[in-house]
């Protein structure tokens, strides 16, 4: 009976750690490449860069950026709607103003710091757009939580789990409040004394406060105060421009909760399996829209299937439509093989057209997407999912469309049901480990077993 329960141990314990630990290595690996993707490349010169110019007549944002990586979707959904609507001074501020990098490794120069942003205006910001930042509970932290409650009585838009950021401050006790659906249970323990609600795009809990659901929810959150400050036509209008299906939202907040079930492992076992991950260079251009730019990164790079590169004709800081400066990782003479090439924006066609011809003289990447300015009547997001499914497969898309929180019923997705190269790297993972456990079961087992057999006859 020992011996039984001994063979049975070490299948048991081989499964575990190296299925087990493949994983976990895998997954730290493909969060890595999202969430912890800093710098490492030299800076180029930022000698020069402009701010926006500021109005004073305006009322001003201050769209808020983190010492580490901030959610690049939370940042540049406030950033580009309240820029479109032109009645704004719109800024990146954070801590200090060195360079910070957004989710997937596309990296931001703040227009100020927190001291420079008190310094021009000489009082509170008019709003505070708060995204979801990685270092909430780090030293390096401290200042942007304080940079908050100091102007806690100006106008705090949270966006997404933003959410987080805002009730470490404390200013959220009693209150109720929205955040993403995958964040709800972390933070109903983290932040008992907050009412954290699933079934609304957004919360007005304070006249001064509101908090948006996850991704594609602080749109309507943003809508909405834009709808409150400049009135419902005002915030139409933009959704118009943008072509954002869903403004009914703004409206009626009401939705069906989304929860965390089964799906979700279709994310999890991506990161942790998906070894053979697609290599997709983004193209960054003067005039390139915010939220186009990001999206690519957001709905490409969480999935644990894609490495995103940001590039730039000469490796020099771009400018973005509404005046954001944006600083690649890659000039297109030095950029790693490609599997494809992203030109994100409406325009891309003619705004980057120098830069393409300098991208087909100096590389050979053959799939070159146009994601938006070929489907001009479409939301940023769509394409890219479409594409998504194609590239990996329906599952993946799926939970893709399930993070942002985005809900129209007229995506197409088609492609495999699940992804194949996934589930191959788990079971030729979990074959593995049954063969070395039979052989360590064979050599120090069942042959010490036969030994003592020998001995007694």
């Amino acid at each position: 009976m020992l011996k039984l329960f001994m063979r049975f141990l070490v299948y048991v314990v081989t499964f575990t750690v190296l299925v087990g630990g493949v994983g976990f290595l895998g997954f730290l690996g493909s969060q890595k490449d999202f969430w912890v993707s800093f710098r490492e490349e030299a800076l180029p010169s930022l000698q020069g860069l402009e701010k926006p110019k500021h109005d004073p007549s305006k009322p001003t944002v201050a769209v808020l950026l983190g010492s580490a990586i901030t959610e690049g979707s939370d940042f540049t959904i406030p950033y580009e709607i309240f820029s479109r609507t032109g009645a704004y001074n719109v800024y990146a501020v954070a801590p200090d103003t060195n360079v910070k990098s957004l989710s997937g490794g596309l990296d931001v120069v703040p227009h100020y710091s927190f001291q420079e942003m008190d310094q021009l205006l000489g009082k509170s910001p008019d709003i505070i757009a708060i995204p979801f930042m990685s270092e909430y509970q780090d030293k390096t932290f401290e200042p942007v939580k304080n940079w908050i409650l100091k102007h806690q009585n100006t106008d705090l838009v949270s966006i997404c789990a933003g959410a987080d950021v805002l009730a470490s401050t404390g200013l959220l006790d009693g209150k109720t409040m929205a955040s993403h659906w995958q964040t709800i249970d972390f933070l109903s323990k983290k932040y008992p004394e907050v009412d954290w609600i699933r079934d609304q795009r957004y919360v007005q809990p304070a006249q001064n406060i509101v908090s948006s659901a996850g991704i594609s929810s602080g749109i309507d959150a943003v809508l909405y105060v834009i709808s409150q400050k400049l009135g419902e036509p005002a915030a139409a209008k933009i959704a118009k421009e943008m072509n954002y299906p869903s403004y009914h939202f703004v409206e009626n907040p009401e939705m069906d909760p989304f929860l965390v079930d089964w799906r979700y492992s279709t994310y999890v076992l991506n990161n942790a399996y998906q070894w053979n991950k697609e290599k997709a260079g983004v193209l960054l251009y003067d005039g390139v829209e915010e939220m186009a730019l990001a999206s690519v990164f957001d709905i490409y790079g969480d999935t644990g299937t894609t490495k995103i590169f940001s590039i730039s004709q000469s490796g020099d800081p771009i400018v973005t439509k509404h005046g954001l400066n944006l600083v690649p990782r890659y000039s297109s003479a030095k950029t790693p093989q490609l599997d494809k090439l992203i030109v994100p924006g409406r325009e891309a066609r003619s705004l980057a057209a120098d830069d393409l011809k300098t991208w087909n003289a100096k590389t050979n990447t053959n799939d070159i997407q146009f994601v938006h300015s070929d489907s001009p009547e479409r939301f940023y997001f769509e394409v890219q999912l479409e594409d998504l499914a194609k590239q990996e497969d329906l599952q993946t898309a799926k939970h893709a469309v399930k993070r942002l929180e985005y809900r129209v019923n007229d995506i197409d997705l088609q492609g495999k049901p699940f992804s194949f190269d996934t589930y191959g790297n788990l079971l030729a993972t979990a074959l593995l480990s049954l063969v070395i456990a039979f052989y360590i079961d064979r050599k120090f087992i069942m042959k010490r077993k036969c030994c003592s057999l020998s001995l007694r006859r």
